[in-house]
């Protein structure tokens, strides 16, 4: 069997006594193992020649998608490219096999990069503080929920517990509000996308002294900027609560507007996505949580340590390379990159929040300009069968990663859309003339769209199958028939 096109396990390219490696001699003596200790048969492990090792992960590591690869337009993710800077800066030997117990005294270059890293943001974002100990975004969240809380006990306020979140928000913000002990209340969005100002300042005459914050993504997860905020604020100002800002979105305003000028009180950054840290397979991530003045005195102990250093390593050295003229043009690049890539496509992929033919006095949310990112609901053309999943599937064989899908939940097809602005206009050519592609493919041959991918190793699996019963090790055979 060809592993380069079916990708064998190493266990099933293992020969009996094959052996691509020679122990030096041993220098140390023997010792005995406890018996409690050993094992009471071998371990099952894989017997490869160098080559085939080599050949088996080399075959595996190009079935791998990376933003180093090709083009990654995940919406809300913002699949940044890595400068190869910021990797030789985390490789320095002056900065590698740090330990989080040294003395302080060994490690003073890396707390400057932190404090260093800590001034950048805070001018970048208009907040006073941040800490740096949540590992990422989520956990970012829940610190910054856990700042609140802790600020409203310190004062002896006790009832705010509720939690106001928009519809359109990122699923981890009701699951951070939950995990923290904390009551989540959904505010509606109007049918442009933005938050419903009526909807908001019925619950807070509903809830008033029991609310705890508001949290917000801006732009929202349809790409759209908020234009209310300020309202938004003196509502939930005027009820005692706290503004919290989901620094998710932050790539299309940085260097353009600041959440601490906007009335927000309380952010979360993720720099693994705003600071070009792709974060792809999980990991890795840092979540640093700033405040206003005032409230750094609330800061739980969530580690005891500083974490994702190199993270911190290659988000300094980011902004170090653009500097502080060169940062103003990420927001508006994404912006421009986002806008362009909507427009071209939206006569054939359904824009479900458009009305750009009429300006009139229109919001630039009713206008149907976005910022960094866009979701459309599908084709236009619902008679072909064809679904987003469809869509998702066939990118796979032209070579693009798929954008997210099903999310935001406002829409039944969503296809959400982030070019990013560290991408040519030839890469956004391309990848719009394959979304054209598969939008006439649709409707000339939608068999092909709704069998896709084609070319993969693997085709469609049964995503239930697989999240319900995993199958995360290898057993081995003791014989052909068992």
């Amino acid at each position: 069997m060809n592993n380069k096109l079916y990708g064998n396990l190493i266990f099933e390219l293992s020969q009996p006594g094959r052996k691509g490696y020679s122990l030096p001699k041993n220098r140390f003596g023997n010792y005995e193992v406890p018996a409690e200790l050993c094992r009471k048969e071998e371990a099952a492990l894989p017997e490869c020649d160098e080559l085939t090792v080599v050949r088996h992960y080399t075959n595996l590591s190009h079935n791998n998608f990376g933003v180093d690869d090709g083009f990654y337009p995940l919406g809300s993710c913002t699949m940044k490219y890595n400068p190869k800077l910021n990797e030789e800066v985390a490789a320095l030997p002056q900065f590698q096999n740090l330990h989080p117990l040294q003395p302080a005294a060994t490690v003073k270059g890396a707390t400057a990069v932190i404090a260093l890293t800590e001034r950048a943001l805070c001018s970048l974002t208009g907040l006073a503080h941040f800490t740096f100990k949540p590992f990422a975004g989520a956990h970012g969240e829940l610190t910054g929920l856990m700042v609140i809380d802790n600020y409203h006990r310190k004062r002896g306020d006790t009832l705010r517990k509720k939690v106001i979140v928009p519809d359109s928000a990122h699923g981890t913000n009701p699951a951070s509000a939950a995990v923290c002990g904390l009551e989540v209340v959904e505010v509606k969005s109007t049918a442009d996308g933005t938050v419903d100002i009526d909807d908001l300042r019925r619950i807070c005459s509903l809830c008033g002294n029991t609310i705890a914050a508001m949290m917000m993504t801006n732009p929202n997860t349809l790409g759209l900027f908020e234009r209310q905020i300020p309202e938004i604020a003196r509502l939930i100002h005027d009820c005692g609560g706290l503004m919290y800002y989901d620094g998710a979105n932050l790539n299309p305003m940085l260097g353009a507007c600041r959440p601490g000028d906007m009335g927000f009180d309380v952010m979360h950054i993720n720099l693994h996505k705003t600071f070009s840290t792709p974060h792809g397979g999980g990991g890795p991530g840092s979540g640093p949580v700033g405040v206003r003045e005032g409230l750094d005195d609330c800061f739980p102990e969530v580690s005891p340590f500083h974490g994702n250093f190199a993270v911190i390593l290659r988000a300094y050295a980011y902004i170090l390379s653009l500097g502080r003229d060169y940062i103003k043009e990420v927001g508006p690049l994404a912006t421009l990159n986002a806008n362009y890539i909507k427009e071209s496509l939206k006569d054939v992929y359904e824009l479900p929040i458009d009305a750009s033919a009429d300006t009139g006095e229109k919001s630039m949310a009713q206008r149907g300009l976005c910022k960094h990112e866009f979701v459309f609901d599908g084709l236009k053309d619902k008679s072909t069968g064809v679904t987003t999943m469809d869509v998702a599937k066939r990118l796979l064989d032209y070579g693009y990663h798929a954008p997210t899908i099903y999310f935001p939940l406002l829409f039944h097809e969503s296809l959400m859309i982030e070019p990013t602005e560290s991408e040519s206009k030839e890469t956004i050519d391309g990848f719009i003339q394959v979304m054209r592609k598969i939008a006439e493919e649709a409707k000339t041959d939608p068999e092909l769209v709704k069998t896709a991918p084609h070319l993969t190793p693997i085709g469609r699996v049964d995503d239930v199958l697989a999240a319900k019963h995993p199958i995360v090790t290898y057993k081995q055979l003791k014989n052909d028939t068992e």
